[in-house]
């Protein structure tokens, strides 16, 4: 989180509390601990350039209702996620992962779904899964964790998945963005 904060400050006020218990309830798993850190600094909303060039999407483990034509909680990018895996992810990649074992925490203004692989029954340990929808290659295993992935990105230190961010990238809270 220390180095994802020196890319990107949070906004005063930005941040969600969320009762992780109800969270854990409602998908049936815990959470990673960086992803709750996040939501504790940053919350939901979306990641952006002045120019909006592009933008990333970070959802929660409930709806806010803040957008109408967007998502703003896992379920319907969580459920795009698992189709997108049986039509073309499995195939690309030759991985095998139950679709159920796909929970979508982000999206991109590219029409990319990012997604953790929930095999492992630790929720540290879960890698990102990327659905990258303009790039050579569908799917891609990203072996670390949510705010790691995120830092890599706005470094531009992700070899094989970038985004133009040709200002410095600011996150919008979605109570600001509505």
């Amino acid at each position: 989180m220390a180095a994802l904060r020196k890319l990107l400050s949070p906004p005063p006020g930005a941040g969600e509390d969320i009762d992780w218990e109800a969270a854990k309830a409602r998908w049936g798993t815990g959470f990673p601990r960086d992803y709750m850190g996040f939501m504790a600094a940053y919350g939901v909303g979306g990641i952006s350039t002045q120019e909006e060039a592009g933008e990333i999407g970070i959802l929660g483990p409930f709806p806010t209702g803040a957008y109408e034509h967007s998502p703003d909680d896992f379920e319907d990018e969580t459920g795009n996620a698992r189709l997108a895996w049986e039509e073309e992810g499995a195939a690309q990649q030759g991985l095998d992962l139950d679709p159920e074992h796909i929970l979508a925490w982000g999206y991109t203004s590219h029409a990319d779904m990012l997604c953790w692989q929930t095999s492992d029954p630790d929720p540290d340990k879960w890698p990102v899964l990327l659905f990258a929808r303009h790039g050579s290659q569908t799917c891609e295993v990203v072996p670390c964790g949510m705010v790691e992935f995120l830092r890599r990105l706005l470094s531009e230190e992700l070899p094989s998945y970038s985004m133009e961010f040709t200002s410095e990238p600011r996150f919008e809270h979605w109570r600001d963005g509505r």
